[in-house]
């Protein structure tokens, strides 16, 4: 009976490793480590997934061009811009201006190439103006004899005139214009080739 109680007591005088079920209970730090270096593997997985997606799209070649054929054919349609019956005299970049006697103010009416046209039928000569980029037509009206250049106050690249019939936007209409030039040059060579196209307009 003695060696009994000496046994059990040497026994439980020996402490037990703590288990598993200890760690879990205080938070499970062990699992959390483990958890840590599974999610670690993974990650290392994935970059390396990655990377090697990423060779493979850089060292991949180029698709080659693929041509298709269009469902549907439009046919080439000439477009008439009413200049056909009409020869080129003279033509000259310019920004064009008219006056606005509401607003007491000159307004921007279109930048573009401003050209002199005649017509190879009556010989009459035309001047006629489209915008850059839509072609918009901002001023069209023949040389009347009786319209006068007069130098833009302050400026010697621009001339002022007076319209009595600009068909330009319908109707005809009068207006008062002022067109600039880059350089005096080609102002110079606007009312030059302005006063023969006036003279021609007499005949």
């Amino acid at each position: 009976m003695s060696e009994e109680i000496k046994a059990q007591s040497a026994e439980g005088s020996v402490p037990k490793p703590p288990t598993s079920a200890v760690f879990s209970m205080f938070g499970g730090k062990k699992a959390e480590k483990k958890e840590e270096g599974n999610e670690s593997t993974e990650e290392k997985k994935d970059d390396a997934k990655a990377k090697e997606t990423k060779k493979n799209e850089e060292e991949a070649p180029e698709s080659p061009d693929v041509h298709f054929e269009p469902v549907v054919t439009l046919e080439k349609v000439d477009v008439k811009t009413m200049e056909e019956n009409e020869d080129v005299l003279f033509k000259v970049r310019a920004k064009l201006f008219r006056f606005d006697s509401e607003a007491k103010e000159w307004k921007e009416r279109g930048t573009g190439d401003v050209k002199f046209l005649q017509n190879k039928e009556t010989q009459k000569v035309r001047l006629l103006m489209r915008r850059d980029k839509t072609l918009k037509v901002c001023a069209n009206h023949f040389i009347s004899p009786e319209y006068v250049l007069k130098p833009n106050v302050g400026s010697d690249r621009s001339w002022v005139y007076s319209c009595t019939a600009d068909v330009a936007e319908g109707g005809p209409e009068a207006f008062t214009f002022a067109i600039r030039f880059g350089n005096k040059e080609n102002a110079d060579k606007f009312k030059s080739e302005f006063e023969k196209a006036q003279t021609i307009n007499k005949k």
